[in-house]
């Protein structure tokens, strides 16, 4: 395109909501290393800077793809499980309108949803995985996995989005994705099949629970990640109208809802306060206003925070059965109780209480809305629909890549036997018995941070 096609372009666009997008776009980036910062509290202490490291290869990796192709997959015409080569190399991607922002400018906010995804997903390697075989992971995952998820949800030729499925910014292709990814990756580390299994210097092994190693990394990610996926679901709208307004609103009282339902039954269960439970009450709130925050009113977002605190809680507690340790099940930064668990949950919900008037905030969605409200009965259908292809898709599509890549000489997913800290040491044992009255570090008991 010449200068002047694209600056007669760029005058089509709206300059409020191009603003608004762009200081979202700002906001909503910082997630992405704030994941890592969350992992790298919830990791033992000597692992901190390993579990923080992926984000930041996250951050690199997905750009590029994401330049390459992954626009191209995710956005283009294609087919209705994956989009064509129209947009390869951001080809012609530039200030044509996209709605009432420039395509480039489109692409860049979406570009922070797939690496938001990847860090969380990766996730599932913390203290047990090697960074290197995530480079090409990270890739080959975001073109073969996400891509095609997001074109099913969100493009105007995915299928599930012509089904009419209900998922404002990423019940599945955000949370059920990153949450059964993660799973994939932990079963896998500690069941390998190739190179790692061969390896003489490598034993899978479960490992073992211990007290989070950064309190500080963890209150600093808890902040962060709050404030910008305020952001993150006002700015789904791509535009500045009442319905970005109330995006925000609902996702602040859902996620306040939830952090302090789950802190005050940690509260009354040991009669200490822990952020911790305040960490992991918000991120399930988080995750349960994902998918509805552009369909559901104040009332309905406060009870959606209570329940995913209540839900997401017990099923926290499967890690620390005898069954986990005897499976060698790992559930590293509690990816698969938050986000798959609540992932599914928030997905089914919407087609529970989502409401057409609500929908209707921004002048120009119309959906048939949810059951309860509207009684929509297809419309739980459809979400349990998205919901089980979401995660069968993530699942089975990450485990597969992983394990190629584990069959590729220097590639070996599992970190060496002197790398993993299995668990805590003596010293630390005593210190955590004499600190907390407790001989076993439990996410209901002790806490990183417990006041009386």
């Amino acid at each position: 395109m010449t200068a002047s096609e694209v600056l007669k372009a760029w005058e089509a666009c709206d300059l409020s909501d191009t603003v608004f997008v762009l200081v979202c776009t700002v906001f909503c980036w910082p997630i992405i290393p704030a994941v890592g910062l969350a992992y790298s509290g919830y990791s033992h202490r000597r692992n901190g800077m390993a579990s923080f490291m992926p984000s930041l290869l996250v951050i690199s990796v997905c750009s590029i793809q994401w330049f390459i192709i992954g626009y191209s997959f995710a956005y283009g015409e294609g087919s209705g499980v994956i989009g064509d080569f129209k947009y390869a190399f951001h080809r012609g991607v530039l200030s044509d309108p996209v709605g009432t922002i420039p395509a480039i400018l489109f692409s860049e906010f979406q570009l922070v949803f797939e690496a938001t995804v990847c860090a969380i997903a990766v996730g599932g390697a913390c203290e047990r995985g090697r960074a290197l075989p995530l480079i090409p992971f990270i890739f080959l995952w975001s073109t073969l996995i996400y891509c095609p998820l997001a074109h099913m949800v969100w493009s105007e030729t995915g299928f599930l989005a012509n089904l009419g499925v209900l998922d404002f910014a990423g019940g599945t292709p955000v949370h059920i994705c990153s949450g059964a990814t993660a799973s994939a990756m932990s079963i896998y580390l500690s069941y390998p099949l190739f190179r790692s299994r061969k390896s003489d210097k490598r034993t899978p092994s479960h490992l073992a629970l211990h007290r989070p190693g950064n309190s500080m990394s963890q209150l600093i990610a808890l902040v962060i990640i709050w404030n910008a996926w305020l952001a993150f679901d006002a700015g789904t709208t791509l535009s500045l109208n009442f319905k970005s307004v109330m995006a925000l609103c609902v996702t602040n009282l859902c996620a306040s809802a939830s952090s302090l339902t789950w802190a005050c039954m940690a509260y009354f269960e040991t009669g200490k306060w822990s952020l911790d439970a305040t960490f992991m009450g918000a991120i399930s709130g988080l995750v349960m206003i994902t998918p509805a925050a552009g369909f559901i009113d104040m009332p309905t977002a406060f009870f959606f925070g209570i329940g995913g605190a209540v839900v997401c809680r017990q099923a926290l507690r499967i890690k620390f059965t005898k069954f986990a340790e005897r499976w060698r099940w790992v559930d590293n930064g509690d990816t698969f109780a938050i986000h798959c668990v609540g992932g599914i949950l928030a997905t089914i919900s919407t087609g529970l209480f989502a409401r057409k008037e609500v929908a209707a905030y921004d002048g120009a969605t119309v959906i048939d809305g949810g059951l309860f409200f509207d009684g929509n009965f297809k419309q739980v259908g459809i979400q349990l629909l998205e919901a089980m292809i979401g995660f069968t898709w993530s699942f089975i599509g990450s485990y597969i890549i992983f394990a190629l890549i584990d069959c590729i000489p220097g590639l070996e997913v599992l970190a060496k036997n002197e790398d993993i800290v299995s668990g805590m040491d003596v010293a630390e044992m005593e210190e955590s018995f004499h600190e907390y009255h407790e001989g076993d570090y439990h996410p209901f008991k002790n806490g990183s941070i417990l006041l009386e």
